[in-house]
């Protein structure tokens, strides 16, 4: 029998961009219905090239993106675009205003866009985009473009969640100081001096530079690891000489230096191929997006075990300083064992597995 689940991933195989939207939007509302497509479709995913694209507000990222787009279509490869906007911590709403600056890119059939809220998540990404991006790479998208949330100095997440990050700076966004503070800078295996024809430029393109050399000084090749990659997990090093992040000059709004910088990351791609290296990202990203899952799940499963009414009364007792947070903590967790003894909780991963629908090879 074929079902709702088994027929929207065959629509997803098959590029269909109404069910890749439908599906999408049950993500980020973290509709059920979406599980059993997501499993039935994750082991068709694995052939796209993620590339990450970060910088702080005002650097250009939309614009650059939409060229960069242009140009992989020019080269004949399928793009996929996954853009996040920040959310209103007060009303909820955001501005997408990705769909204002890309809407040349609209009727392309080369070419599928989400934006996305980040809907309070931390670290310039949106819960939702890692399964989004799996359903642009399971659709057949062959480089998907991940542009983040104009980021601060430690809004580092993209680099765990992308194969190739690019950072972007501006003339004019600080003192060359900027430059070799620890932070964003480090996870760049592409750095792009956007708005070159500003004032300024060469200083920035220069200050970067510098950071470069103190690195090769201080520890060998300077090298963007800042990752976090676990190298024990994976059994090699997470470091393999022969890539120093090239410094690229582009003016993004005329399509000038666009060019060269998807030449660097087609070279950068065949680099972490040929040095092993994509297996160790490929593994590092998979692992994080897992321990973040098993975070959030074993925490909704905690928080679910709770009378609502207890929970309230030992926060209460926080706030009026009557009980102190680590004693409230080890109660929640004395609460939360004595509940999962009453009764047998399904497994969550049981009732996947009896709901995934099969897809054809």
């Amino acid at each position: 029998m074929v079902t709702e689940a088994s027929r929207l991933a065959e629509l997803v195989l098959e590029g269909d961009r109404r069910a890749l939207a439908r599906l999408i939007t049950r993500i980020e509302n973290e509709n059920p219905s979406a599980l059993p497509v997501m499993a039935a479709l994750y082991s068709r995913t694995g052939r796209g090239h993620i590339v990450g694209v970060t910088g702080a507000p005002g650097c250009g990222k939309s614009t650059l993106v939409n060229e960069l787009a242009k140009q992989l279509r020019r080269e004949g490869r399928m793009v996929g675009i996954v853009a996040v906007d920040p959310t209103s911590p007060f009303s909820g709403g955001a501005l997408l205003g990705d769909r204002i600056r890309m809407r040349d890119l609209a009727g392309d059939e080369g070419i599928f866009i989400r934006s996305m809220a980040s809907r309070g998540s931390l670290g310039g990404l949106a819960r939702a985009t890692g399964d989004a991006v799996k359903l642009l790479d399971a659709a057949g998208f062959e480089v998907i473009l991940v542009e983040t949330v104009g980021a601060g100095q430690a809004e580092v997440d993209i680099a765990k969640a992308s194969h190739t990050t690019l950072v972007i700076q501006a003339p004019g966004m600080g003192d060359d100081i900027q430059a070799i503070k620890a932070g964003i800078l480090e996870i760049a295996d592409i750095f792009v001096v956007n708005k070159a024809d500003l004032p300024g430029a060469e200083n920035t393109v220069r200050a970067l530079q510098m950071m470069q050399r103190l690195g090769r000084d201080n520890n060998g090749p300077y090298r963007h690891h800042g990752r976090l990659m676990r190298a024990n997990r994976v059994g090699q090093a997470a470091e393999p000489p022969g890539w120093e992040a090239p410094i690229l000059q582009t003016v993004s709004i005329s399509g000038e230096g666009i060019a060269e910088v998807v030449a660097a990351i087609q070279s950068h791609r065949a680099h972490l191929h040929q040095s092993g290296e994509f297996q160790i990202r490929e593994a590092a990203r998979i692992e994080a997006e897992f321990e973040s899952m098993l975070r959030d799940t074993l925490l909704n499963d905690l928080l679910a075990r709770i009378p609502t009414i207890e929970l309230d009364a030992i926060l209460s007792q926080v706030v009026a300083r009557e009980m102190d947070p680590y004693s409230a903590v080890d109660r929640i967790m004395t609460i939360a064992a004595a509940e999962g003894e009453t009764g047998p909780r399904p497994h969550r991963a049981h009732a996947l597995e009896a709901e995934k629908p099969e897809v054809r090879r």
